[in-house]
């Protein structure tokens, strides 16, 4: 059934089927993202339409969910049938484009009329399906001619523009997953092969999507993230035919002839790429097991959901215990699990409370805590153990500037064990690492920033990837950074590259945890200056998770990389938590610094 609900679109499931009488054209209601009832399709173009309605149709036929664009097509003159590639590049406005003519037929263009397209840009979407936020004024033109005597464009821009609403609607963002590849420190004892790291992109959701998920993946990673992970298919690997689930939730992967060479580790790996990448497509569907094919059906390998979530889960490295922590009015660092209402000073010199410390990290496997003394010029470092010694500090701040924005960072530890930390002036910053929470600083060098100032930092599990909270001009924005080891295994050379903005419209971030493999929660400020928290993507995009009940005054947020598990806060009620579909609850009216391992 296929309505015309406005717009020049046809839509499935937006009203009744009338038993006779012509199709009426009716205003189209607002879709919510993912309804599944909805379908959308083009409408031809109609005899002796105008070149104004012809472009309008064009945009229509485009948000479409026609995986050919094949009505969107016959708006074009057979030249520019052959030549649009609308893949090529989406780009996200924030209303659906204006139309405008440029100006009539004239002696230079006689058969010609031109059409400027304009709006106000937010992201592209390129054609490895990478999401780019990117705001700036569109403007394209499109030119028309007539054909047969009816007017058709000839001249356009390759891709699709598309607005906010209808991006949502057609696209969806899905993590694919790659191995993290650590260079020059793969020999690291805790630097496994096995560590899986999230890669959004967006795919459009309605066109095969478990194929074409496993179509993006061996694709390979997005520009972005593929210096510092790896892919487990050998290049060239390519689909034998569509996929699908069947009735046990089980997946068959017929591949072309590259992988006939794979031996069994390999081909595991394989299957849990393509395990938790189309795992993450299918939410609401829990697979049962991956099996590799040849090109004859042949099985190569199969990898079943516990030994997938055993071997390669992307937050194994992140441990299980997971406690929650801060630090309590007595100055105490003390934890507490989901169930428990009274937090625990925990083992060990930080739980005496005789170290004031401002801000803590501790490791993912739950042993070692790290913590900066109140005045940001200490770093120490102790074992979470009856009896355990505190130790001498393990850096000072060499900062001439002193105050909350000088000095050392709140600590961050990697899954690797080690240990991350900034070190702020008035006039810039260094970032740095002790191996093992141990040993000399190794200073990283981060080149895109510039004459900024890192205000405080968030190293994902995976060790590849970290959030900065930069200072430009009294303005305070998020950034993700690749983390890449170069060098050799005796003198490894670190860096932070290519710093992108997280959540651009934010005018001030206050506070950024990882909440997830592709997700961090955020609290900031947009121009208006009222304090929000959200969930982002890492590409930069806004998350498709519930929207977060309000909290006033978060002055620091944390989340576990188990997105199961309930955000905690530093607020103006205290230390409050807020667990899965339930509103915030205050845990302590007096603690700060809450965090989860890591």
């Amino acid at each position: 059934m296929a309505l015309l609900c406005g717009g020049g679109l046809l839509v499935s499931g937006c009203a009744s089927m009338p038993a006779s009488g012509e199709v009426q054209q009716v205003d189209q209601a607002p879709r919510a993202e993912g309804d599944s009832q909805v379908r959308v399709y083009g409408a031809p173009p109609k005899d002796g339409a105008q070149p104004i309605e012809i472009v309008s149709g064009f945009l229509d036929a485009s948000t479409s969910e026609e995986a050919d664009f094949r009505t969107a097509g016959q708006y074009l003159a057979a030249s520019a049938k052959r030549t649009w590639r609308p893949l090529a590049v989406t780009n996200v406005l924030q209303e659906r484009p204006e139309a405008e003519p440029v100006g009539l037929a004239n002696r230079e263009d006689p058969k010609g009329y031109t059409v400027a397209l304009t709006g106000s840009q937010i992201a592209t979407v390129d054609r490895a399906h990478a999401y780019t936020p990117q705001e700036k004024k569109y403007a394209q033109t499109i030119h028309l001619t007539k054909e047969n005597g009816q007017w058709r464009i000839d001249r356009l821009p390759d891709g699709l523009v598309l607005g906010q609403s209808d991006f949502q609607r057609i696209y969806r963002s899905v993590n694919k997953y790659y191995f993290a590849d650590y260079h020059s420190e793969a020999g690291e004892p805790k630097a496994g092969q096995n560590v899986l790291v999230a890669d959004p992109v967006y795919l459009r959701q309605r066109t095969d999507p478990v194929t074409a998920s496993v179509e993006a993946l061996l694709e390979g990673p997005t520009d972005w993230l593929h210096q510092v992970t790896a892919t487990a298919f050998p290049a060239g690997t390519v689909l034998e035919s569509g996929l699908s689930l069947d009735d046990s939730n089980a997946l068959k992967v017929p591949l072309n002839k590259h992988t006939i060479g794979a031996d069994p580790a390999q081909c595991r790996r394989m299957a849990a790429q393509v395990f938790f990448t189309v795992q993450d497509m299918t939410r609401a569907s829990k697979i049962s097991e991956v099996e590799l094919q040849d090109k004859r059906g042949d099985s190569l390998c199969v990898l079943t959901q516990g030994q997938a979530t055993t071997e390669f889960a992307p937050r194994r490295i992140a441990g299980h215990l997971a406690r929650e922590y801060f630090i309590d009015a007595d100055q105490r660092v003390v934890s507490m699990s989901d169930t428990a209402t009274e937090p625990m000073p925990v083992p060990g010199p930080f739980g005496t409370g005789k170290t004031p410390l401002g801000s803590i990290a501790v490791a993912h496997g739950e042993d070692t805590a790290a913590g900066v003394s109140t005045d940001h010029r200490s770093l120490y470092v102790a074992p979470l153990q009856d009896g355990a010694e505190r130790g001498a500090a393990r850096l000072q701040s060499t900062a001439k500037s002193r105050g909350e924005d000088f000095g050392l960072s709140a600590p961050s530890w990697d899954g690797l064990g080690d240990l991350w930390v900034a070190d702020r002036d008035a006039k810039g910053s260094r970032l740095l690492r002790l191996r093992a929470g141990q040993g000399q600083p190794e200073e990283v060098a981060v080149p895109g920033l510039k004459e900024r100032r890192i205000k405080a930092i968030r190293v994902a599990a995976d060790g590849v990837r970290i959030a900065v909270l930069v200072e430009d001009k009294g303005r305070t924005t998020l950034q993700l950074g690749r983390v890449e080891r170069g060098g050799s295994p005796r003198h490894p050379a670190l860096s932070v590259e290519e710093l992108r903005p997280i959540a651009p419209q934010l005018e001030d971030v206050v506070a950024a945890s990882w909440a997830g493999g592709s997700r961090l929660v955020v609290v900031g400020t947009e121009s208006g200056g009222v304090q929000q928290m959200q969930f982002m993507e890492t590409d930069g995009s806004a998350s498709s998770a519930e929207t977060l009940p309000g909290v006033n005054g978060v002055r620091a947020v944390a989340a576990s990389e188990d997105e199961s598990r309930p955000l905690i806060a530093d607020a103006a009620e205290g230390i409050v938590r807020l667990p899965a579909d339930a509103n915030w609850k205050t845990v302590v009216k007096k603690g700060s610094a809450p965090v989860y391992p890591g």
